[in-house]
């Protein structure tokens, strides 16, 4: 396999960047540009936690040092692409400059979704995608200051989380009971979404049906009938992906780019990765995007190996973190399927995995579990049988079951 000469990664986030980097220790010695209109990639967990309460500082988001994109002669290219044209080898920049590229990686990433509500496209509603987002809803989270958060999904809970530490006076709406269930298992989910409520956070279960603005002032009208009136409403209800360009040249779309195990598109001199690509199975299988850091970080691996002719890396079970509250929440595998067993410490559950009927783990959500997770996680690489009664005692380590 010939590898090309020139790669255009279009997105700078986890995926795109760790395309580049990937594409460098792999030997590649082509041109390599990632294009973006924010400039340096950089880091986006840290923007609803350590970075928007300020304890992080912003030269910290950034992947790697300045210094670190001429040493691996990496182009950064400040800019939006307008238009993709793998057939001719090129594409189109915002300010209608053309680059040559035999290769495109698309790393988009998705837009904030909307709601689909009277009032749902107001101006003033801020959503937490960028840094600016970020910079933007800092200065909004002042003691006292009325702060409503649509969406108690990973953002929405952690900002509510920022938001309450601050001092403001935070609302959380959601129309699921108890969020976060598919991922942590109804177990945990429960105790982590009552700490919003312990912490002073005024929860409400209900549908939101209209947005209305008032001068300085947004009033979010719900369908039990009660009306909040806020200073600042951020919409977290999670994301778009960007695919129009995608769609523009003419690539498979289904709620995502549609890739193959080794992402590449239904072009093959296009590859996807990140949040915006869905990726087909040899048996034809649609799987769902999977909008999490280190399925990013892995998709950018997977290009990198295939542009230069490797085998395609091996991973385990999908892994995500979250903080909220002072605890760190870790899931691994799949918590919707399976048997449930719980490992509680002085009646409080710490632990919840899933099990097959044949004794093998599926899936685990820890909250402060140390290294437990990664025990966890080569059982479920492994394969490996474990008694479920060892599993629901929390004097058992998961290391020992691991071996």
């Amino acid at each position: 396999m010939t590898a090309p000469r020139e790669v255009a990664i279009v997105g700078g986030g986890l995926a795109g960047f760790t395309t580049a980097q990937e594409l460098r220790k792999h030997g590649y010695d082509g041109r390599i540009r990632i294009i973006d209109p924010e400039g340096v990639p950089y880091d986006r967990p840290p923007l609803s936690k350590e970075y928007l309460d300020g304890s992080m500082p912003a030269e910290k988001l950034p992947f790697v040092p300045d210094s670190w994109y001429a040493d691996n002669s990496v182009e950064l290219v400040t800019e939006r692409v307008a238009a993709l044209l793998p057939a001719e080898g090129r594409l189109t920049l915002a300010g209608g400059t053309e680059l040559s590229a035999d290769t495109v990686v698309l790393a988009l990433g998705g837009r904030a979704r909307t709601l689909p509500v009277p009032g749902g496209d107001l101006p003033g509603l801020l959503y937490l995608r960028t840094k600016a987002d970020a910079d933007l809803l800092r200065t909004r989270m002042v003691p006292g200051a009325r702060i409503t958060i649509i969406g108690a999904g990973l953002i929405g809970a952690e900002v509510a989380s920022t938001a309450a530490k601050a001092g403001a006076t935070v609302t959380l709406v959601d129309p699921v009971p108890v969020p976060l269930a598919p991922i942590c298992g109804a177990e945990l989910a429960v105790r982590l979404h009552a700490m919003h409520a312990e912490h002073g956070v005024d929860v409400r279960c209900a549908m939101t049906t209209a947005i209305e603005a008032d001068g300085p002032e947004y009033t979010v009208a719900l369908n039990d009938g009660s009306r909040i009136v806020s200073d600042t409403v951020l919409v977290a209800v999670g994301i778009v992906p960007e695919t129009g360009l995608a769609t523009a040249a003419g690539l498979a779309t289904d709620q995502g780019i549609v890739v193959d195990e080794a992402h590449r598109t239904s072009n093959p001199a296009v590859y996807a990765a990140g949040d915006v690509a869905r990726i087909r199975h040899s048996d034809g299988t649609l799987l769902r995007r999977h909008e999490h850091w280190e399925s990013a970080m892995h998709g950018g691996q997977a290009v990198a190996a295939s542009i230069v002719g490797l085998d395609l890396p091996q991973h385990g079970a999908g892994w995500m973190w979250s903080d909220r509250y002072g605890v760190h929440v870790e899931a691994v595998g799949d918590m919707v399927n399976g048997t449930p067993i719980v490992r509680t410490v002085d009646g409080v559950p710490v632990t919840a995995f899933r099990m097959e009927s044949d004794g093998r783990m599926i899936g685990a959500c820890t909250i402060d579990g140390g290294t437990a997770i990664r025990a966890a996680r080569r059982i479920i690489d492994r394969g490996i049988v474990v008694d479920p009664s060892k599993l629901a005692d929390a004097t058992v380590e998961l290391k020992k079951l691991a071996r």
